[in-house]
């Protein structure tokens, strides 16, 4: 009888302790499964990503001069940029539009100059690395040079004040290249409301109207991120040819002002546009997004209390980040938003805008341009099929700049330049 119990004894322990005897197991996560599927998908559809901010990086870190920061690799920098050429191939991107963006706050004069240095920037770039980039100017552009194995280079301009309230600039930045325009940045313009500022026309101005109808004459996207939602309404009703969203996400999901509204949607399915879902992680995560209002609110708050005292402001401030961390978004929240645009206006309507190098922080999961393939991968899981992937990765986008492009045909054989400036309608 010892015996038996001794035995029972044993076995129970052997239950009890098996599970810690056993070689751990890597947790493996459920899209790797995926992952060679999304790998397949993009090397054979290009991955036009709606926006890059890589030439504002090279101006701020070194003045433009690749000859100290070679761009087949960022990754030794103290601040680590999100892409260079070797990590662009691994996240099998085929097609970039690169943001030519300089910053609202200077002069408008000043912002023409600044916007050509970048976009030389992009052509020195092309230049100096041409087994890898070719610069696109059409969408037959982009699918030749995805065939031959290069990236496909395009040029965005984020931001009207790029053109100095003038459309004779507007036509000359087309023509070096230019193949879309945000209309606002953060900063209302004398024409555009922005999505982030005070607004002063109620949307789009009278010279605003004409600014759409002469990009739809050159063939120009249309790209409605940053600006007010009345001025999406406005470039909407206003516009002949199908507009993107470069960099933006959902509303319903995200109350940020940046992202687009649910009847904004409902148009842009109607106008045949795209929106290109953005990786930046205060417009996917509603508690992010409020956690940073709340931080901005205590701020203001130790600066009120201790006027002249910068020091303990940073103390307290700092005081108040460690005991509120703040929620993390997730390469999943970029998906939740995809499935939403999808679930209310169809998969034909959705595109990729990552905004790397245009953010410090960016989702858990996409960190950087290789990690493209992992949200394909998280697409494939949800159900999507290759076929919506295909659209999404490249070829929604590739039908507006068809669209755009026949249009502009249609226009310039009814109508030569706009021979309008903003005076005129300022004296009306």
């Amino acid at each position: 009888m010892g015996f038996m119990i001794f035995k029972f004894h044993l076995a129970l322990a052997a239950m009890i302790l098996l599970p810690a005897l056993q070689p751990v197991q890597a947790q493996t996560n459920p899209r790797d499964a995926y992952r060679e599927q999304a790998v397949e998908i993009l090397e054979r559809v290009p991955l036009i990503d709606g926006h890059n901010d890589v030439p504002i990086q090279y101006r701020n870190r070194v003045d433009y001069k690749f000859d100290l920061l070679d761009f087949m690799n960022t990754t030794a920098l103290t601040r680590m940029m999100h892409t260079d050429i070797p990590r662009l191939r691994r996240g099998r991107v085929g097609a970039q539009f690169w943001s030519v963006y300089v910053s609202p706050n200077i002069p408008e004069a000043e912002s023409v100059q600044a916007t050509l240095e970048q976009i030389d920037f992009v052509y020195r770039m092309i230049e100096r690395y041409p087994e890898h980039f070719e610069l696109a100017l059409t969408a037959d552009d982009v699918e030749r040079v995805f065939a031959e194995g290069k990236i496909a280079s395009m040029i965005g301009m984020e931001g009207g004040h790029s053109i100095g309230n003038s459309l004779a600039v507007l036509r000359q930045m087309y023509a070096l290249g230019a193949r879309y325009m945000t209309l606002t940045h953060s900063r209302t313009l004398d024409w555009a409301d922005s999505a982030t500022d005070t607004p002063r026309h109620d949307g789009l101005s009278g010279f605003g109207e004409e600014v759409i109808r002469e990009m739809n004459r050159l063939g120009m996207l249309v790209d409605l991120s940053h600006v007010s939602a009345q001025t999406m309404r406005d470039a909407l009703a206003i516009t002949e040819a199908p507009v993107i969203f470069s960099h933006s996400s959902a509303m319903a999901l995200n109350m940020h002002p940046r992202n687009v509204p649910d009847d904004v949607l409902h148009l842009t399915r109607e106008n045949n546009g795209v929106v290109m879902v953005t990786f930046i992680p205060a417009f996917l995560h509603q508690p992010l997004h409020e956690h940073i209002a709340q931080r901005n609110a205590r701020r203001a708050e130790l600066e009120y209390l201790y006027t002249g005292q910068p020091d303990s402001v940073a103390v307290y401030l700092s005081r108040w980040e460690q005991e509120n961390p703040p929620p993390v978004a997730t390469l999943d929240h970029v998906a939740d938003h995809i499935d939403h645009i999808r679930d209310l206006i169809g998969v034909d309507h959705i595109g990729i805008g990552g905004d790397y190098d245009g953010i410090s922080l960016l989702p858990a999961g996409l960190e950087d341009v290789t990690t493209y393939p992992d949200l394909f991968a998280e697409l494939l899981r949800r159900g999507y099929s290759e076929e919506d992937l295909e659209k999404i990765a490249g070829r929604n986008l590739l039908r507006v700049m068809r669209e755009a492009e026949q249009t502009a045909h249609r226009l310039q054989q009814e109508r030569g330049p706009s021979q309008m400036n903003i005076r005129d309608f300022e004296s009306n």
